[in-house]
């Protein structure tokens, strides 16, 4: 499923067989609060990645982008943004190389809030670039994937209201499932705790996170679990994977 820990050959064997859809998932590098490390949404794209292709069924998966765009956490030391300009040239090499081995749909979407808008404004340029035999869809619904974090989150017994897009309970909970011990529970801070709207993440997006809270934090991480955390990522999962075979039934070049 992997396409880098395939060989040549694999790949090869792989497209012959059939398998001509492909993965993209991308994420960054960037500061999650005091309890958090800089790679939570590299580490939880790659995994989202492997989720989507097992429920597509056919799809292999591409290495993730871990770099993305994070200007407005660059008050932080350690974050690592690239510029919208640069970020859309690597998806666009990207998308390109696969398309010349043969791949026919290319899947691509984010586990970082901040590289949604920048997918869905350069969705229809990565499309026409592929040329007119492959296809790219993009997820981009960012308000859709909160949403789905909320209802897990009360599902599995959570709080709602702690629940707010960065470093919160439902991103935290899913570090925790997938990184077993690498939250510092000792450090754990709630940050920004109002409405997250698209007023909100106008603030959030234009005058940095700290506009919005001291911490680094949307929401509050405090009653994260595990539970929590697999809730998220299966349903999550299971919403991109819905998208993506809804745009593919579609038709051709549908996005």
């Amino acid at each position: 499923m992997l396409l880098e820990s395939m060989t040549s050959a694999e790949v090869q064997t792989a497209l012959t067989e059939g398998r001509r859809d492909v993965v993209v998932p991308c994420g960054a590098v960037e500061q999650h609060g005091r309890h958090l490390p800089l790679d939570v949404d590299a580490v939880h794209a790659e995994r989202l990645a492997k989720e989507v292709a097992e429920r597509l069924g056919t799809a292999l998966v591409a290495p993730t982008i871990r770099v993305g765009v994070s200007p407005h956490h660059m008050s932080f030391p350690g974050t690592i943004s690239l510029q919208s300009a640069t970020f859309e040239a690597v998806y666009t090499d990207y998308c390109r190389s696969l398309a010349a081995h043969g791949f026919r749909t290319i899947l691509c979407f984010s586990a970082h809030g901040g590289n949604f808008a920048p997918l869905a404004e350069m969705a229809e340029r990565l499309d026409e670039r592929v040329g007119p035999e492959c296809r790219v869809i993009v997820f981009s619904d960012l308000h859709g994937l909160v949403e789905v974090w909320r209802s897990a989150v009360v599902d599995a017994g959570g709080d709602p209201d702690h629940v707010g897009g960065h470093a919160d309970i439902a991103e935290s909970s899913v570090y925790s499932y997938l990184r077993p011990g690498a939250v510092r529970t000792d450090q754990l801070a709630r940050g920004y705790t109002g409405p997250v709207d698209d007023e909100v993440l106008q603030r959030l997006f234009t005058g940095g996170i700290r506009a919005l809270s001291d911490t680094g934090v949307m929401g509050d991480p405090h009653g994260l679990s595990d539970a929590i955390g697999e809730l998220c990522v299966q349903r999550v999962a299971d919403m991109i994977a819905a998208h993506f075979t809804d745009r593919m039934q579609a038709g051709p070049r549908e996005s």
